[in-house]
């Protein structure tokens, strides 16, 4: 994401389209936790490896006390929607580095290895005061909603509980995190 960044603002053939105050981020799953990692929060990996059972790949290398360099923080980001961010990595101290304006969504029966007890935990550890949302569903529920042939060649990531109407979910989801960005990335008498 620093990379991408860089070139956004500095090489990109339109890059005088781009304020570079009005930058935001949205992350859903792991790009949630590159969302947390990027607003400020320095992750905690030693907790990660008390959860990875493997005894190889990144998960040796975290039981060999291999951990990765600190992942960057960028200051350029001025507001971010996190959306059911893994989390066996953050901690009230660790997230408490982050100055920025957060909206975070959460689902309340997780899925795709995120689990509602840790984002619930996450949740509440985030400074300042963030706009929290939780949703009734599953985590792909945040996925756009499923076309017929999709759903029936992805049914764990088309199937939300009974009464849970995605794409009623996401008008007002969409609507929620364009509002937030204006609110926090738009100044008054600016186009929107």
């Amino acid at each position: 994401m620093v990379r991408l960044l860089d070139f956004m603002l500095n090489d990109w053939k339109d890059k005088a389209s781009v304020d570079r105050a009005k930058v935001g981020f949205f992350g859903f799953s792991f790009g949630g936790y590159t969302g947390l990692v990027l607003a400020g929060a320095k992750p905690d990996f030693g907790r990660f490896a008390s959860v990875c059972k493997d005894k190889t790949g990144p998960c040796g290398q975290l039981h060999n006390d291999e951990t990765p360099p600190g992942p960057p923080h960028d200051a350029r980001i001025r507001a971010a929607v996190i959306v059911d961010p893994p989390s066996e990595v953050f901690t009230q101290d660790n997230l408490a580095a982050i100055n920025i304006p957060l909206q975070f969504w959460r689902s309340e029966l997780g899925g795709g290895g995120v689990g509602p007890s840790g984002t619930a935990r996450v949740a509440n550890s985030l400074p300042g005061k963030p706009d929290i949302h939780i949703v009734p569903a599953g985590h792909f529920a945040f996925l756009a909603p499923c076309s017929p042939q999709f759903a029936a060649n992805s049914p764990r990531l088309c199937t939300d509980p009974p009464g849970f109407d995605r794409t009623a979910f996401h008008r007002d989801f969409d609507a929620s995190v364009v509002r937030f960005f204006r609110e926090h990335l738009v100044r008054d008498g600016e186009s929107r």
